[in-house]
């Protein structure tokens, strides 16, 4: 893993891109959001970066997130629907791959984190905070699509976003 914000480390088995499926050229054509879900089970704070985020205004407005059903936060907010959607800056990429399993964070994902514990889950410091209520899990694809409201939400300004775009971490003024 590179200091510039690359995701992945070179993998020299990984599928070249003309033998991918076109389902993955596709997702892998398209920029996401990088945001890090939380939540609180009766094991602690769990918490996952995920890029396949949609925001639906309404009222109430919802988000909806396709997260594997594998991961401990899945198991974690189907049981407590509840969980925190914190937006990262680009200068955040090393915590992205912190809560994506990819960096090791010695004593575990919230540690060195300024951790603040809300009836949702735990908020750590973050320019958008969204607090959530699940609504609905549906299985689509290989992973389970989750459907929640966003019952408040704490907005401040954010400068550079941080996206995910063919495998790595980029601005949105990259070229």
């Amino acid at each position: 893993m590179s200091d510039d914000g690359g995701v992945h480390y070179e993998d020299p088995f990984a599928t070249p891109a003309a033998a991918r499926s076109p389902a993955r050229r596709l997702r892998g054509g398209l920029a996401h959001p990088v945001t890090i879900w939380t939540a609180t089970g009766p094991e602690g704070h769990v918490g996952l970066t995920m890029s396949s985020v949609l925001v639906a205004d309404g009222e109430p407005p919802e988000i909806l997130g396709l997260i594997a059903p594998t991961t401990e936060l899945f198991g974690v907010l189907s049981e407590t629907g509840r969980f925190v959607v914190h937006v990262l800056e680009r200068d955040d990429w090393k915590l992205a791959d912190i809560f994506a399993g990819l960096r090791p964070n010695p004593g575990g994902l919230f540690a060195g984190l300024s951790v603040e514990v809300s009836d949702y889950g735990p908020v750590i410091r973050s320019p958008v905070v969204a607090s959530c209520t699940l609504v609905a899990i549906e299985t689509v694809g290989y992973h389970e699509l989750v459907r929640a409201t966003v019952d408040r939400v704490d907005a401040g300004d954010i400068t550079d976003p941080l996206v995910h775009f063919r495998g790595r971490y980029r601005r949105l003024n990259d070229k």
